[in-house]
Order: structure tokens, then sequence, then C-alpha cells
């Protein structure tokens, strides 16, 4: 079944977006982890994530750090005019590390998938989902979901150091 934007608008509990709300941009979901260095190795390195934005709180023990798929040479770098150009991006990626959870032993954190479930994971979408899985393989990345597992072959999932899932899809039809 395809859905058009008619059948989606009739769908129950949907409401009509509200004027007020025009302007309104998704622009960030935040994810805790427990070793910064490792999780933005991961995102920037693995995932092609920029950083854009760090902030430390050492009177409260904890750090944040916003990515986002940007190109480096767009970040601005006068401070205030920083934090006003992330407050207007889509799809940032806050994370949250709290100071002193890189020295405990084992998972810090409920990657949501395992019981009781909640979090489910975040999406990234690549231009060739198949050279893109490629180079996971080669640098190691872990996977919960190969193309060739399971009836779903266009996408994948892969694991971040704290064992958060990352969907990968190409946008276009696979050959």
């Amino acid at each position: 079944m395809t859905d058009t934007a008619a059948t989606l608008a009739s769908v129950p509990g949907v409401a009509a977006r509200d004027a007020a709300t025009q302007g309104f941009v998704f622009n960030h979901t935040m994810l805790r982890i427990k070793d910064p260095r490792a999780s933005l190795d991961f995102y920037t390195r693995v995932l092609g994530f920029s950083l854009v934005r760090r902030n430390d709180f050492p009177e409260a023990a904890f750090s944040l750090y916003f990515l986002a798929l940007v190109d480096p040479a767009r970040i601005p770098d006068d401070e205030a005019e920083r934090k006003a150009w992330v407050a207007r991006l889509q799809g940032v990626l806050e994370l949250t590390h709290n100071h002193g959870t890189e020295a405990q032993d084992g998972p810090v954190y409920h990657d949501g998938n395992s019981e009781p479930r909640g979090f489910g994971h975040i999406c990234v979408s690549v231009p060739d989902v198949r050279a893109a899985c490629a180079r996971f393989e080669q640098l190691g990345v872990p996977f919960q979901k190969r193309l060739t597992d399971g009836r779903m072959k266009e996408i994948a999932f892969i694991k971040d150091p704290d064992g958060y899932w990352v969907e990968i899809i190409q946008p276009t039809p696979l050959d």
C-alpha cells in the first residue's frame, strides 16, 4: 500500500498542522555516551559527522557534543553565531557524557533494544548502502543486521560504541 498525503492526513490521531507551529524545526536528539573519545571517533570517522559545538559543564560533571552531517567549512567560528546556527540545523545529534562513566566496567546506558524495550535507533541515509556497509565491515564496525540478513535487504543496522543501533538506508532504490 502506498500512502498519499491525503491518506496520511487521515490517520487517526493526526491533526492538521497548526499555523502556530510554522517555523518549528526538529533540531536534535540526545544519546548518553560512556566514552566521548570512542563515540566521537565513531560518529566523525565512521559516519562522517562534524563536531559543530561542545559545551563543558565541569561543575555539574558533564559535557555535551553536538554533531551534524555538514561541511566543516560552514561551521561559524564565533561562539554566539555558531550557537544560533546549530539551533537552526536539522538532524543534529547531541552526545551527552557524564564525567567518570568512561572508567566504569561494562555498559553504562541501556540501548533501548533489549528488555525493557524503549528507544530504538537513529538513521543515516547514504548514497550507496552496499559501499557503506562494505566500508563498515573493513573498519570492524559491529552489525546488528547486515544487508543479507532477514527479509529487508535494503537496510542495515550497525552499532555505535554504546550499543545504540544506527540504521543505514539508501534513499534511491537498489539495483
